[in-house]
């Protein structure tokens, strides 16, 4: 039987821009902004736990959380995302891409109230349920990955792909800013109610009792944007890309299509589709083995490198004046300095990286923004490293140095790993090889993050934070840190260019198969 999905796909690929696109961007989007702000609050937070549940009485310094409870706080969510970016990418091609979307948004707002009532009779308890409640909450942000970029990906025309997907990316900038802005914001409220004296005044003082609230608030805020969305969410029909090529209904996808776009769109009868290899398939690794490892190992590469970034903003919140010594402030000021730093970052260098992106990926191409980045991240780490004793003396350098590896990280391969993944695979297998590139990411994050805060660690014992044993210090690890960008840059020439070709052309849905051999596997 022939198929008929060749006009509702071209007019897809050639339609306008239109109100539909904006609203896809923003009902995705937000899902994006909830995931940054419910991964990146955590970093708010942490002193303040530490504060509250780990002060030692007499002691000079207020408390802080040891190494391996700081280290499973930070990092559960981080492997609850690998493990739902790999869970709901499968899903996603299986049972389609809006019966799935639904629930990892509940399972994203669920677990931000769940996080802040984090309960427990001594500070592991809460501690451990908190991790619980915080895996559980990186399981629904990883499905958000594989859907978010493929559902944008096939509602999108040819020439404005790059930029739409993007755009949905880079809300991640404003999440960011956001749980910068709501940690200023509730810490002011609470501070102005509940005066405190800095730690070396009043040690057990500088944290009022209140305080134990303020980190719940903030986490539980997380929901809002995830409920405020969910309904418009759900009422996104299926995409018309999964509707006619792999459900195979070119009829329901034509009709959908003329709801959103108010056009009326003729089926073309084209060759029936033929392709039916899997995942582990030798056709699979034919056509598209050496650029799943291509996705693969640069969004690897540049989390290991971009995640390791946060080593540095210690230094610097204290160097430029952000972030007295925490003894002279009390647990709320502290909240709010950081929140502050955290908010200059992301408006100064994060956010204008990703918007750069979006203005012009769809005019210089994927592949160029991603050498370019990797280029210019090694450039800027060697800068970092190999006068690192001057910037110790030039804090001023060396903030933007840091702010200028930032905006090449997003106006670079932050940004196009996670749109790349989205365009280059057929339509069957498009979230699972999305899933499995951003797996990869997110492993990549879990070396930059803890990897590195061990390994960047002084190499003289004595000036090892507390709990942590001597490293091999940061400017080796910048060294390290340049040699894994120069990775990334070479891996990016196994992965083609995507610019102003459609997702049937870059997929190669409609070239003949080879047969395979009787033993392949034919489905994922």
């Amino acid at each position: 039987m022939a198929a008929s999905h060749g006009g509702v796909l071209a007019t897809l690929d050639s339609s306008k821009t239109q109100w539909y696109h904006y609203k896809a961007v923003i009902i995705s989007g937000m899902g994006f902004f909830t995931d940054a702000y419910d991964l990146f609050c955590i970093s708010l937070i942490t002193k303040l736990l530490g504060r509250i549940y780990y002060h030692v009485p007499g002691s000079s310094k207020p408390g802080v959380l040891p190494p391996a409870t700081a280290a499973a706080i930070n990092g559960v969510a981080l492997c609850g995302t690998l493990l739902g970016q790999l869970f709901f990418g499968l899903l996603g091609d299986r049972l389609g891409r809006k019966k799935v979307y639904g629930i990892t948004l509940f399972l994203m707002a669920l677990s931000s109230i769940a996080s802040g009532l984090s309960f427990g009779s001594s500070p592991k308890a809460v501690m451990t349920t908190l991790c619980f409640f915080r895996f559980w909450l990186g399981f629904g942000i990883g499905g958000d990955y594989p859907l978010s970029a493929t559902i944008m990906a096939e509602y999108a025309n040819k020439k404005t792909r790059g930029s739409f997907i993007a755009a949905v990316f880079a809300m991640q900038g404003f999440g960011i800013l956001a749980g910068g802005i709501v940690g200023m914001g509730v810490s002011a409220i609470f501070r102005s109610f509940y005066h405190a004296p800095p730690y070396s005044v009043d040690a057990v003082g500088s944290t009022p009792p209140e305080a134990d609230y303020v980190w719940r608030i903030i986490l539980m805020l997380g929901a809002l944007p995830a409920v405020l969305s969910y309904y418009w969410r759900m009422k996104l029909p299926e995409t018309a890309r999964y509707t006619a090529l792999v459900a195979n209904n070119a009829e329901k996808a034509r009709k959908d299509m003329e709801k959103v776009m108010q056009v009326e769109i003729t089926i073309q009868e084209t060759k029936t589709n033929k392709t039916k290899f899997g995942l582990f398939s030798k056709e699979f690794l034919r056509r598209h083995g050496l650029h799943l490892i291509g996705t693969a190992s640069t969004w690897f590469f540049v989390d290991v490198a971009y995640y390791s970034q946060n080593l540095f903003q210690k230094e610097i919140f204290s160097a430029v004046g952000w972030l007295p010594p925490a003894k002279t402030m009390s647990a709320l000021d502290e909240l709010f300095k950081i929140s502050f730093a955290q908010f200059l970052i992301a408006f100064c260098g994060t956010v204008p990286g990703y918007w750069v992106t979006v203005l012009l990926i769809d005019r210089i191409g994927r592949f160029i923004i991603q050498i370019m980045g990797f280029f210019f991240m090694t450039v800027f780490m060697l800068a970092l490293a190999i006068p690192y004793h001057h910037w110790t003396l030039n804090k001023a350098g060396f903030l933007i140095m840091y702010g200028l590896t930032f905006f090449f990280a997003n106006f670079g391969p932050n940004s196009t790993t996670f749109i790349v993944p989205a365009e280059i695979f057929p339509a069957r297998l498009r979230s699972t090889c999305h899933g499995i590139s951003a797996a990869a990411g997110k492993a990549g994050a879990i070396v930059g993050a803890f990897g590195f805060l061990y390994a960047a660690q002084n190499q003289d014992q004595s000036k090892t934070d507390a709990g942590y044993p001597a490293g091999i210090g940061i400017r080796n690890s910048l060294f390290i840190l340049s040699g894994i960008n120069v990775l990334g840059l070479m891996c990016t020439f196994l992965v083609p260019e995507a610019k102003g070709r459609s997702l049937e052309e870059m997929s190669r849905d409609d070239e003949e198969e080879q047969e395979d051999e009787p033993n392949s596997v034919e489905s994922v």
